[in-house]
Order: structure tokens, then sequence, then C-alpha cells
């Protein structure tokens, strides 16, 4: 029996255990909530969970592709046996009619030319950890002894790009990384990573500790703990984006991929959401720890958010309980007034429930700690989505903004400071009156 729509399920097979310890990662005290585990080898999806959860969820996903992802801690300690198993299982079990793909997330340290191999032989998508330069990304992504880890990242990308494995990026936006955003996109870029992500690192000092507040049964809502030093302050955060939007907007456009970007070119367009975060309810995107049990979501791995396990009740039926559909639609039930009321809320929705721990300035809770920053982002970037969501409308690249902001700016220095007049030919040779091009009020838009 298939789920009542598709969902997505990030895959924890041996729970929070890695061989680093970065500082801010809130995964690694997940340990507490298996206190009959005494060592790591405990922290391991065995055969029978992990077959049940390749059958299982291959029968239960409505759509012609099953998206595994693999997660951890860090997956690749489990070995490639494991990985080799997961293929076998998944050759087993999909039907004809049905496509399985694969993505796991690893911090890059353990990879070898048999890692990488393997990879690229069963199409494997890889995400891999990097915090940008040495002096950004050894700040807190430290080994168990504390020694830097850049140099053993470095070695895993260079072996992916040699293997050819489809790779990209995932950098960690901690405090210190927030004030160097063109340094972070060049080398990201340089390097060899097409497509990036950029996550916004919020953490509070006690995590979900404390009463929570009442907002419905999940109780979503909680409350204002002092932020970890390590977290992004939120209008630094909004800059970051704008600043690297600015260069890409004008250079990068279809060459480089950046999940924020396109998720939001999306949803200018007009098609929706592509990401949780951003859309207006959640609940699809679950997650289950390597014991088979299922947790509403990756950042609401607690009892209170325990959903069952699947060697116990089936797949579908968890992912379409009534406390799941809860926990999707508190989303937007939560929602304060200020949000609704907000010019960019479509584009936004609230972000994250996990960060809605500030008051609004009218004192009503639930405001996420990162509105500053997405304001100012959403804001920033409104002529340009515009742009290319009528680019896209039209049948065209949304690239092509590339060109329309390059003749403006071509123009701009032909005007030396004095423009032609309205019915001028406009100089930058498009052929067309000046108010016609560059002097009317979209292109104008579309040059700031």
């Amino acid at each position: 029996m298939t789920a009542n729509g598709p969902f997505h399920i990030l895959s924890k097979p041996i729970g929070p255990i890695c061989n680093l310890n970065c500082q801010y990662c809130f995964y690694l005290k997940k340990e507490s909530l298996f206190p009959e585990h005494h060592k790591a080898s405990d922290f391991r999806m065995n055969h029978q969970t992990l077959e049940a959860y390749v059958r299982q969820y291959i029968a239960a996903e409505p759509g012609d592709e099953i998206p595994f992802a693999w997660q951890g801690g860090e997956p690749t300690l489990l070995g490639m046996e494991f990985f080799e198993r997961v293929v076998s299982l998944q050759k087993r079990f999909c039907p004809p009619e049905k496509r399985v793909s694969n993505a796991i997330q690893t911090n890059g340290t353990l990879l070898t030319a048999a890692w990488c191999r393997f990879l690229a032989e069963n199409h494997f998508l890889v995400g891999i950890s990097l915090d940008g330069p040495r002096e950004l990304h050894d700040r807190y992504r430290v080994t168990r002894s504390g020694k830097p880890t850049f140099d053993q990242v470095w070695r895993g990308l260079q072996l992916l790009k040699e293997y050819k494995v489809d790779f990209n990026t995932l950098t960690v936006v901690h405090r210190e990384l927030a004030y160097q955003p063109i340094e972070v996109y060049e080398f990201l870029r340089e390097h060899g990573s097409g497509y990036m992500q950029f996550i916004p690192l919020v953490e509070r000092i006690g995590g979900a500790a404390g009463h929570l507040t009442k907002c419905g049964p999940l109780n979503i809502l909680q409350p204002q703990d002092a932020v970890a030093p390590w977290s992004v302050e939120p209008l630094q955060f909004g800059k970051f984006l704008s600043d690297i939007f600015d260069v890409w907007v004008r250079r990068d456009v279809g060459r480089i991929y950046i999940q924020t970007f396109d998720v939001q070119l999306g949803i200018w367009a007009g098609y929706g959401s592509a990401l949780c975060v951003f859309g207006e309810t959640c609940g699809r995107a679950l997650a289950i720890e390597h014991t088979g049990d299922l947790y509403a979501c990756d950042h609401y791995v607690s009892p209170e958010y325990f959903l069952g396990n699947i060697n116990d009740t089936p797949l579908e039926r968890l992912v379409d309980s009534p406390k799941q559909k809860t926990f999707g639609s508190d989303k937007v039930t939560t929602l304060p007034e200020y949000c609704r009321r907000c010019d960019v809320k479509f584009a936004c929705n609230g972000e994250c429930p996990k960060n809605r721990f500030i008051h609004t300035p009218d004192g009503e809770p639930g405001l996420n700690y990162l509105c500053a920053g997405y304001k100012h982002f959403l804001h920033h970037i409104r002529p340009y989505m515009e742009t290319m969501a009528r680019l896209l409308k039209a049948g065209h690249a949304p690239a092509e903004i590339m060109g329309l902001l390059a003749r403006n700016q071509t123009a701009a220095r032909n005007f030396a400071g004095k423009p032609p007049g309205r019915n001028a030919p406009c100089p930058c040779n498009s052929g067309r009156k000046y108010k016609q091009c560059c002097g009317s009020s979209k292109a104008k838009a579309e040059a700031r």
C-alpha cells in the first residue's frame, strides 16, 4: 500500500555515531536516546531492519522514483559491505516501473579509492561537508581529539573528482563564516563544486530543554534559550546570501546551482517550494533511526515526535498517521500574525519551525530567529527573481538574465553619468529606444 502523497526519509543507519566531533553538531547528543547502547557497534542498522526499510519505502512511495538518503553520524563508518547490501536489496524489491536513487552525506575523511569506485559505479550522489577555506572549515570541524580536518576532507574531495563521482558541497554557515561570503563562494566554485548548499547554523544552549510553549498537539514552538556563540547572526545570514547572489546572478546562473536560489526561483515562478523549510506545511520529510524508529523530522528526533517502529507498524501508516499530519499542519496554523501580514511570506512561510523561538515586535511568540535575514535576502532578490520568473514563463532560460544585466551595466558606463534622452537610441546597441530598453523601469529594477 502506498502513502497518500510523496514523502522523503532521511536515514540514520548508524545513528549519531561519528569519527569527528564538530563543535556545532546537534546530532551527536542523540546518543542519549539509546541508553541501552553501550558501544559504537550497537548503533548499526541490522539486516532485518534494513531489509524492512528498503522493502517498505519502495512499496510506500507513490512516485516513480524512490530517493534514498543516507546520513549519520558518519555513514561510511558502516563500511562498503553495508551499502553493497543496500544496493542488492533495492534491486530485489524495486519493480521495473520504478527506480531508486541514492544520496549519501559524508564528512569525506574516510573516503578511499575503493569507496569512490563503488559510489561512481552505483551512481550515488555524495554530499560532502566543507565549510569553505581551511581557516573557516577548521574553526569547528575537528576530530575527536580536537585536531583540524581540512586536509582529510580535501583528500576525499580530490578522490571524488578523480573517480567522477557526482557530488555537492554542504556548507554550514556559522557566525565567522557568514562574514566572508565571497571568499567562501569563490573557494567552492574554484574547487569543483557546481552544486552548493548553505545551511544556517542556529543552535541554542540547552537545545529543546525546558518547558515547551503549547501550540498544537506537538508543541512546535519552544522557549527562547540563549543561542550558542557559533550560531549565525540573523541579518548577517541574509547579507551572506545576498552577497553571493549578486555574484551568481551576473555570472553563474545555469552554471552553478545553489539550493536556496533554485528553490526560490521555483517559488517565484509559481511552482511551489521543493524544500520543506520554505513550504507552507511540512511533515513529508521524516527521519528513521538505525533501530527502525521513525520520527517526524530530522530536527525533531526526540521522544515527543516518535511515530513508531517500522518493524511493528507499516511505514505508510506511520507517514500518514494523524500525529504526523498534525505536525505538518502546525507549521502554518502556528504562524504568528506578524508573519501572515509579511509581503514575502509566500517565499518564506516562516521557514523551519525549529527556528521559531523568538517573539514578534508586538510580543507574539513563534517568530523565526532568522526572520531579519530572510526579509533582507528576499527583498534583495525580488527584481531578479521576478525577471527570471518572466523568462521561464516565456519559454526562455533564466540564465538570460545575465545578458540583460550585462547590457544594463554597459549602458550605465556609456552614460558617463548623463543618460540619453528617452527617445534616443539605447547605448547598449539593442536597436531600441532608451525608454523601451535600459531606461525602462523594469530594466532599472533588474540592474539594482
